[in-house]
């Protein structure tokens, strides 16, 4: 009984993995569809295993797979007309907007994180750019400062700073880690090659740049991009 009852166990797990599995390529592929058909993506928010969603014209957007609080809140921005500018959403589903005159909706994201952001607003910094996982590392960028979860992180940050200039933009996953900059990149961890090889030959001003797993995007701030996926 109990082989039969684990074997049962082992069957219905096979079966959700290739359901999820599938679910995931749909996701991805509708997503691909859909900047393909719109020739136009300014940003995307990718994940393994939790959903997918691009950005496109002033609020235009597509999703397939994501949480229905994050649909909710994009559809809400969308409806307002409100300009909506980055969106992150990491592995088991948190999520945080960064839209309008430096606005910003989140579900879920780590304490010392909204603490900061808070403290950000607070004194007026415009952020324009927010990363996190889900084991709580984090980095947020404002147009005159950078902050991050913790100290190597920050000394990493600082690392790069000195030698390639202003810092845009970050993307931090569960296992990877770039930070980008005016003049250059910085890796750490898994980070798909085929994504260090096109920043390196491409010609793209990079400002915003996603990782999921092996699948990467990333654009500048006049609408060319590029992507796998």
């Amino acid at each position: 009984m109990k082989i039969t009852h684990t074997a049962n166990i082992l069957f219905v797990a096979i079966i959700l993995l290739c359901f999820n599995s599938m679910s995931y390529g749909q996701s991805r592929t509708y997503i691909k569809d859909c900047i393909k058909r719109y020739n136009d993506c300014r940003n995307v928010a990718i994940t393994r295993t939790n959903g997918d969603l691009m950005l496109y014209g002033k609020n235009g957007y597509a999703t397939s797979g994501c949480p229905v609080g994050l649909t909710n809140a994009i559809k809400a921005l969308h409806d307002n007309n409100e300009y909506i500018d980055d969106i992150q959403l990491t592995e088991q589903g948190r999520w945080l907007i960064l839209y309008g005159n430096n606005g910003m909706q989140w579900n879920d994201i780590p304490y010392s994180l909204e603490r900061k952001l808070r403290e950000f607003n607070g004194r007026g910094d415009v952020v324009t750019s927010v990363t996190f996982n889900d084991a709580g590392n984090w980095i947020i960028i404002s147009t005159d400062y950078y902050s991050s979860s913790d100290n190597w992180i920050q000394e990493w940050l600082k690392e790069g700073a000195q030698k390639f200039g202003l810092l845009y933009a970050a993307c931090v996953t569960d296992d990877a880690m770039v930070a980008v900059y005016q003049g250059g990149y910085k890796f750490y961890g898994n980070v798909p090659q085929s994504l260090r090889d096109a920043l390196g030959r491409t010609r793209i001003n990079v400002y915003r740049l996603k990782i999921a797993g092996a699948s990467w995007f990333f654009a500048d701030y006049n609408g060319f991009f590029d992507y796998y996926m």
